[in-house]
């Protein structure tokens, strides 16, 4: 990934060394001179072998799965790429960021920073090559988002969407239309990476079935890579999650499976009706007025509800009160008095009833509902994650759909 700035300076303090060792030992200049002469020009900045032989390292240290010299490369032609892009930008990764990058990233394996320096060195990686490694992904990750989160929404449809198809609370069914690109060898993978990104910019339903019937090797190509409609809840875990990123006519970032790559487009989304909400409590506040439903009883009910917004509101309005004015608690529903009850399914939190009396009409209820708390079944998804997920698979999608634009316009020569 893209090296840090620092990275420069050290490469030519090495080169103006190979060159002052050259009149001693000609033969180690001539190594050193091979090891740092330019591999790859990104438009205008070099990609040394040097750096070719520390990714390759790293990678195969990361048991990488392919052709590590062509990754190596392919990875260090992006990382030159999203620098650019983040220069034009203006935008620098402060050193802290990096190294707190460096430890998130040695935690994956369970080990601190340092010792996952440590472990690189004695097979012969940098730790400036590390650094330059995560360098690359935390800042395009920042670029990514300064790019592209505001252009990037989740509604509240997309939570509950998400969330009754990941609880089972509601049937929720796709129609997904695919794309199944084989891979025969390792020369054929460069190749089908590229068409892979172009199918992934399509232009709608209709370009997409076109590159399905041309290219896919699934069943459904002849349909245009239309699948029959499907519960979401019967989908495969990672399918799952990556429709749940999408939002009709969007189109998955090219997928690695075995024997190939596959591309996922949301042609739509059908909710059925959510089984009636349980609730494992309710609660409810009630503050009692002399006078039932008389003039000037209701004439204080409105005073009060012009007072307040929330059940805590009336706190205050029973302040320096008997206690008995005010009753305030989070119930079972089958335990809630079956007036009381009938008349809190019909509020909303925050709303007030004034119907009811008790005493023989002697004492109106002012009643607020302060909140229902849903009954679960298990663990519930968390709102904020799921936020979280919807939103990054969207901005990836995008940024992956820049960097393919930025590589079809780079001028890439491999001397």
């Amino acid at each position: 990934m893209t090296p840090s700035l620092t990275r420069i300076p050290r490469a030519l303090v090495a080169l103006g060394l190979a060159l002052i060792l050259a009149l001693a030992l000609p033969q180690a200049s001539a190594r050193a001179q091979n090891l740092f002469a330019p591999a790859i020009f990104v438009n205008d900045q070099v990609i040394t072998r040097y750096e070719i032989q520390q990714r390759a390292r790293m990678l195969t240290l990361f048991r990488a799965p392919g052709d590590i010299d062509r990754l190596a490369r392919e990875q260090l032609i992006e990382e030159r790429l999203k620098q650019e892009a983040a220069r034009l930008m203006g935008m620098t990764l402060p050193e802290d960021v990096v190294t707190e990058g460096m430890e998130e990233f040695a935690g994956r394996a369970n080990m601190d920073a340092e010792q996952l320096v440590a472990a690189l060195a004695q097979s012969g990686v940098s730790e400036e090559s590390f650094r330059a490694f995560v360098h690359a992904g935390v800042l395009w990750r920042e670029v990514a988002q300064a790019r592209f989160a505001p252009r990037v929404s989740v509604s509240e449809d997309d939570i509950e969407r998400a969330t009754l198809a990941l609880s089972g609370g509601a049937p929720v069914r796709v129609l997904l239309a695919e794309i199944i690109l084989p891979v025969t060898s390792l020369e054929d993978a460069e190749t089908k990476q590229a068409l892979a990104a172009r199918i992934a910019t399509a232009q709608g339903a209709a370009q997409f079935a076109s590159f399905a019937r041309q290219y896919s090797a699934a069943p459904s190509a002849r349909n245009g890579g239309r699948r029959n409609w499907q519960a979401l809840s019967d989908l495969p875990p990672l399918l799952r999650q990556v429709a749940l990123g999408l939002g009709p006519g969007e189109i998955s970032e090219p997928l690695p499976i075995e024997g190939g790559l596959a591309l996922i487009m949301m042609l739509d989304i059908e909710e059925g009706e959510p089984p009636a909400r349980q609730y494992s409590a309710i609660e409810y506040a009630a503050y009692y007025i002399p006078g039932g439903h008389s003039e000037q009883a209701l004439a204080r009910a409105a005073q009060i509800r012009a007072r307040v917004d929330t059940c805590d509101d009336l706190y205050g309005v029973a302040h320096g009160q008997p206690p008995e004015v005010l009753d305030r608690g989070a119930i079972a529903p089958e335990e809630i008095p079956a007036d009381i009850a009938a008349e809190l399914a019909l509020l909303d939190p925050g709303e007030v009833s004034t119907r009811l009396t008790r005493a023989n009409g002697q004492t109106l209820v002012f009643l607020m509902l302060c909140g229902r708390s849903p009954r679960l079944d298990g663990e519930a998804p968390s709102i904020e994650n799921l936020t979280n997920f919807i939103r990054n698979q969207r901005i990836s999608s995008l940024a992956d759909g820049y960097l393919e634009q930025l590589k079809a316009e780079a001028r890439i020569v491999a001397p």
